[in-house]
Order: structure tokens, then sequence, then C-alpha cells
């Protein structure tokens, strides 16, 4: 099926009309999953779920799913969580190794343990145990990938303040001298672009997920902020939900979906909520990159993104009954 691409002029921004499907960046066919999971009588999880699934399998923007932006091993780790707006329950995983259904593993930590976050090895553990294929994450794109970085002297990364110097060398790192001025680092928007879902049903119930395979040749072991509550993504189904996307080091600092429900919940309108958990962030760390996106619990939504060189404007998709069609929108940052 064909996916219509509808320019923003053609419908009110943000009307209010549930049930709601929004998500972050070009993933039109990730909304229209989860559309269909509603459609099939699903609920929200299930439309989460599906919808970050798809994407997922389709590897989007090669920061989602497996084969994708390999760590300082050459090894693709993932991160997810899912959200339930009604009983507040969450279930997450990071540094998640050789299984692709990063989403429903989160969903499973959710269902089948008392626990939130799993992670590492012992995450992969659990859900071979819940009957998840292993397979291998690597692909032929994310080994050239790596090995270009190898001939770069591992350039870009993620190291500051070791020895030898990690803007000139590879490791192995040992503890370095305390830089006053780091050197400034380009900034690729396509290294972040996590899948953030907020879903709610006809009925209110709302539920949102995330899924990514992290930051470009990360240090083995990080976990970002998508499978973080409060962080990649909250929901509470008397108030809203958000879901955020960009670098993930120094947006889970700030919990700014959670900040945006919050304020959300005191009648502020989504975007203006998204511009101000932006906001916040920005005060701190103005050349950061960084978007969010907000829906409340009448089915008005929202979007707002930190406007630097390269990313003055935030795609999401949203589907609901009058669009008929996941529709690209997009925001100005500032």
């Amino acid at each position: 099926m064909r996916l219509c691409l509808i320019l923003l002029f053609l419908l009110p921004f943000g009307r209010a009309t549930l049930p709601l499907v929004i998500n972050t960046w070009e993933f039109q066919h990730a909304a229209d999953a989860a559309w269909r999971a509603l459609q099939a009588g699903g609920s929200v999880m299930d439309a989460v779920e599906k919808g970050c699934s798809r994407c997922e399998a389709e590897q989007c923007d090669g920061s989602v799913g497996f084969g994708g932006h390999p760590d300082e091993r050459g090894e693709t780790t993932l991160d997810a969580m899912i959200m339930n707006g009604n009983t507040m329950e969450v279930g997450a995983v990071g540094d998640l190794r050789r299984i692709k259904n990063a989403i429903s593993v989160a969903r499973a930590v959710m269902e089948h343990t008392e626990h939130t976050l799993l992670v590492g090895e012992s995450a992969s553990q659990f859900a071979e145990n819940m009957g998840f294929t292993a397979e291998d994450l690597t692909t032929n794109n994310s080994i050239s990938v790596f090995t270009q970085w190898l001939k770069d002297n591992c350039q870009p990364n993620n190291r500051k303040n070791v020895s030898p110097d990690p803007s000139k060398y590879c490791g192995p790192y040992k503890p370095g001298p305390t830089l006053k001025h780091r050197r400034r680092r380009e900034i690729d928007i396509h290294a972040h672009d996590t899948i953030g879902m907020v879903v709610i049903g006809r009925d209110g119930q709302i539920a949102a997920g995330t899924s990514t395979n992290g930051a470009n040749y990360k240090v083995p072991g990080r976990v970002g902020d998508s499978p973080i509550a409060g962080a990649g993504s909250y929901v509470e189904s008397a108030a809203g939900g958000a879901a955020a996307t960009g670098n993930g080091d120094v947006m889970m600092r700030f919990l700014p979906s959670y900040l945006a429900v919050e304020l959300m919940r005191i009648g502020t309108e989504p975007s203006t909520a998204c511009e101000t958990a932006i906001s916040r962030i920005k005060r701190h760390n103005p050349g950061f990159f960084g978007a969010i996106i907000c829906a409340n619990s009448t089915g008005h939504y929202g979007a707002a993104c930190n406007k630097i060189p390269g990313f003055t404007r935030f795609p999401f998709v949203v589907y609901n009954s009058q669009t008929n069609t996941p529709l690209l929108q997009s925001v100005d940052c500032f």
C-alpha cells in the first residue's frame, strides 16, 4: 500500500480526535502498523508494540533494530521500553544482545516479572527463556561501517579525558588528564533517531513506547534515554503521553517526557509542554540535539525541537480518524 504524504497546512495542527497514533520522525509504516492493530481490536499496548516492531523489522533510518549503529566492538545492541498509562507499569530492556524484537522483550519484562528494567547479557538470557530467538544482529552494512571507523582511527568516538588521545587514536584507553576545552564533535542527527510512539485509544487509555539501537560507536554497555521511564517516554492516561528522541546521554538527565506529561496534567497545551521540556534542557545544553512529541488525554498533540545547525525542523507522524492515513507533519525548531 502506498502511504500518502500530506503537507502540514492541509489539516489543523494538533486537532483533537480519538483514537490517535503519534510517533517521531518520518516512520509512517510504524504509525500504520499501530493503527491497524487498533482497528483489528487490539489494545493500545498492542498498537505500540506493533508500531515499534515494524520499525525494528524495517531498521528505520538505521537507528532502530538490528544491523545499525555498532558499538566500539562492532556489535549492535538494542534499548526499548513500553509503558501502560492505566496501570503505570513499565517494561524495558537496555544493551540487549542477539534478540531482534526489543520492544516485545520489554513487554515481556512487564508481563512476566516484577521488575521494570533488565540489561545486558542477563536481559538476553531472559528473552531466550521467554521463547525469543537468538540471532546475530550484525549485517554486512554494520560490519562495513565498523571497519571503516577502525580505519579512521576510531573517529568519532564517545571518550574523554583518557589516554591515548581519543581524538586521534583508538583504544584501549586508560584514565588521562582532564581537559578544560574538549574538541567539538559534529552532530549526526541520524545517529539518534529513536522511534518514540504514543497511542491513545477510543476509551482514553494511553500507552507509549520506544525502540533504538542507540548511539553510533557507543562505549560497550552504554544505555541511553530510550528505556528510561520519564526520559525516553512517559504516559499517564489521566494526563497524556510524551516520547523523546535525540542525544539521550544529555536528555535523560532532565526527564523531558515526564516533565511534559506533568505539564499537560495541569492543563498546559501539548505544544507548550513540549517546548517547555526542550527549553529546560536548552538552558544547560544550548547545542544539544533533541526533540519531543506530546499528546494529551483528549487527543490534542504537539512537538518541539532544539534548533542547531543542520536541524531546523523536526518531522513526526500522526494517524487519527481525521487524517485517515499516516500524516507526516513537522515543526520548526527554536
